[in-house]
């Protein structure tokens, strides 16, 4: 029998198995796909390219000290600092200057006074005075557990001049209602709004308010691209893995999680049976429930979870391009300023109103919301010399569409048909409006439909951060509030991980490690203590 077994290998699952191992703890993790690392990794698409499968840009990892504390740097990896780190090109058909945020905050207000104005410039600093301690905070909140102690601790003492009262009415806000309060262009709220929306919800929801001013930590430390691409992340998790003497093994997922004697027996699709002490479950929570129905758990509990759980109508879909050149942007300094970090394209809220709208009835947009990355930029190891990677994240588009549409055509059908391709041309469209010419340096294309990330990243529902990450969905409610504390009701030994528990989607590592340290925390010995106190000093 082994001390624990992991059920999928995506970054949270990796880091839970990392922290395990560390603390001596003999682990192993199977995995269902036959590419390790889930929405955090990289294959080759095109030739000669690693082309990142989910996420590009790593944000809050870097700010949790999870990469210091299991010593990545060790097993390669290495970032490249995004700066700047966004830009908002000017509308298309006008003289605009982009707006260029920058990690140096000074350059940052000169870019917004020339592009919108100097009230707004002003305004800006204000704002990342505000929340810029207030996102660490958040960040604080989101590396430890979801209880009501470790939330009042997080942000304890924080100023509020005007009364806790205040404060948290100004978290607990909209993200819209933030920006109308503190800016006057509407191209600089659209850009914050579009930033802040990268998280799920529309900023017209309660509690969007941080997911805006989350921008002010940027200046802190910026966005960061992982030499080797998104999945150099989870390559330096495995390595540390088999350094410690763990294994990995792929292509043969878990199909049943069973309570057995003082422990668990996982069967997989292979036919293996391996007992373990403890398991930790990855992989989606629905994914999870389906385990343990398998193994013969409480349905009742399982179907009043599942009714519980939102996952909502889609998120969006990827086009990742491999190119001649990367975007030229007119309005912005210069091809480095306009390529080196996200690329806003929305000047107007509408946009993205118009876009949330259409998807809760299932329909696509009248005007694709598109953020642009090119990293290539900064980082060309992932594609041949002379050539580019831009990946294009468009938001949103609901995964089940109305009128019995399909995402994909039928071999019968013709191409025509194919939904997915030709939203593609539209997405594409959209950024060759802001960069004319862009549309002629494509070499190669690989599009990700909602239902195509669905299938190939084992995410519900094509929405990358598995569950919505609405307010009632979120810290203490994640992802129903029985299950929100990484544990299962009944189910001793079994924890949750991944973005479908605290603190949600997106690349922060921070449920993985809240995990483990639960897990050790409820059956550590000696020598799982002696490695927290390590650990704390």
């Amino acid at each position: 029998m082994i001390d624990v077994l992991v059920v999928g290998s995506g970054h949270n699952a990796l880091t839970s198995a990392c922290y395990l191992a560390d603390a001596g703890l003999s682990v192993e993790v199977v995995e269902k796909d036959t590419i390790a690392g889930g929405g955090v990794s990289s294959a080759e698409r095109f030739p000669g390219h690693r082309v990142d499968r989910g996420s590009s840009a790593h944000i809050m990892v870097r700010h949790t000290g999870i990469v210091e504390e299991l010593g990545l740097a060790d097993h390669g990896l290495a970032y490249v600092d995004c700066d700047p780190w966004a830009i908002a090109p000017g509308a298309p058909g006008t003289d605009d200057e982009a707006i260029v945020f920058r990690r140096d905050l000074d350059a940052t207000c000169d870019s917004i006074a020339r592009s919108c104005s100097a009230a707004d410039a002003k305004a800006y600093r204000t704002f990342v005075a505000s929340w810029g301690p207030r996102s660490a905070r958040t960040m604080k909140a989101f590396s430890a557990a979801p209880t009501g102690a470790n939330l009042v601790r997080s942000f304890w003492g924080l100023d509020a001049p005007d009364g806790g009262s205040a404060l948290s009415r100004e978290f607990l806000t909209t993200g819209d209602a933030l920006l109308d309060a503190t800016f006057s262009s509407e191209r600089l709220k659209a850009a914050l709004a579009w930033f802040g929306a990268q998280s799920g919800p529309p900023m017209s929801e309660p509690g969007t308010a941080p997911m805006v001013g989350f921008a002010a930590l940027m200046h802190t430390l910026p966005p960061g691209r992982a030499v080797g691409g998104s999945g150099a992340l989870t390559e330096a998790m495995i390595s540390k893995l088999v350094a410690t003497g763990s294994r990995l093994t792929v292509g043969d997922g878990a199909v049943s999680v069973a309570r057995s004697g003082d422990g668990w027996t996982t069967h997989t699709e292979s036919g293996r049976s391996i007992r373990s002490r403890t398991v930790v479950a990855g992989c989606h929570v629905l994914t999870t429930l389906d385990l343990l129905d398998a193994g013969g758990f409480d349905r009742r509990r399982t179907e009043a979870w599942r009714r519980g759980i939102r996952v909502g109508p889609g998120l969006g879909m990827a086009v990742r391009l491999a190119t001649s050149a990367v975007p030229q942007y007119s309005s912005a300094p210069s091809v480095q300023d306009g390529t080196s970090g996200l690329q806003l394209l929305v000047h107007d809220r509408r946009q993205l109103r118009r876009a949330h709208g259409h998807a809760l009835a299932g329909d696509l947009p009248p005007e694709p919301a598109v953020l642009g990355m090119s990293f290539t930029a900064v980082e060309p190891s992932v594609a041949p010399e002379g050539e580019h990677q831009v990946s294009l994240w468009s938001q949103w588009h609901p995964h089940t569409l109305s009128d019995g549409r399909r995402w994909r055509a039928s071999d019968t059908e013709r191409v025509a048909t194919d939904l997915a391709e030709t939203e593609a041309d539209r997405i594409v469209d959209s950024l060759e409006s802001y960069a004319p010419g862009f549309r002629d340096t494509i070499l190669h294309r690989y599009v990700q439909s909602p239902t195509d990330i669905e299938r190939e990243l084992g995410m519900i529902g094509g929405n990358i951060m598995h569950v919505e990450m609405s307010l009632d969905q979120m810290m203490i409610w994640r992802p129903v509030p029985e299950l929100a504390g990484h544990r299962v009701p009944g189910a001793q030994g079994l924890y949750l991980t991944g973005a479908s528990t605290h603190p949600g989607g997106g690349v922060s590592a921070a449920s993985g490690r809240t995990a483990a340290k639960i897990a050790l925390s409820d059956h550590g010995g000696g020598r799982v203590r002696a490695w927290l106190g390590r650990k704390r000093r």
